[in-house]
């Protein structure tokens, strides 16, 4: 299913960001020499699917994809405006770096991105952990979205 998330009223984020910052981790827009990095990561640690939507997302004016750095590695990715136009994803973060505020942080940078191009709602596609978006955004369902624009993907 896909939720909605109203951009005029998103919860301070500052939280999130500290909490990265603190465990070491730096958060910010993913740069175009970083390309082939960030793609074959992804590629290696989630899908082909979400490889393609980062490459789309560099191809963006500015990137549409952020990075979560730590120790030099990349270690969590989101992108929004790949897929379609207004929408939040893919995300991910290495398993061994989960717990650390990192899918929110990226989340809420992705979901500012957003709101500051003049968006006032954004539609996360194709949702996995719905409790975690309706929790840190305030995100709801929306009623017939399954399967959505993925509907007879290859």
């Amino acid at each position: 299913m896909d939720m909605l998330v109203k951009l005029y009223e998103l919860p301070d984020s500052q939280a999130a960001y500290q909490r990265v910052q603190q465990a070491g981790i730096t958060l910010r827009r993913a740069l175009a020499p970083e390309k082939h990095i960030v793609t074959s990561w992804v590629r290696k640690n989630f899908s082909d699917a979400w490889a393609s939507e980062v490459d789309v997302a560099f191809s963006r004016q500015p990137v549409s994809c952020f990075i979560a750095i730590q120790q030099g590695k990349v270690v969590g990715f989101a992108c929004h405006d790949a897929t379609c136009a207004n929408f939040f994803g893919p995300t991910g973060v290495e398993p061994n770096a989960r717990k650390n505020g990192i899918g929110a942080a990226l989340l809420f940078a992705c979901l500012e991105a957003m709101k500051q191009q003049g968006f006032g709602y954004a539609i996360i596609g194709g949702v996995g952990p719905a409790a975690f978006y309706s929790k840190t955004v305030g995100a709801v369902a929306i009623e017939g979205s399954e399967p959505g624009i993925y509907r007879g993907l290859l």
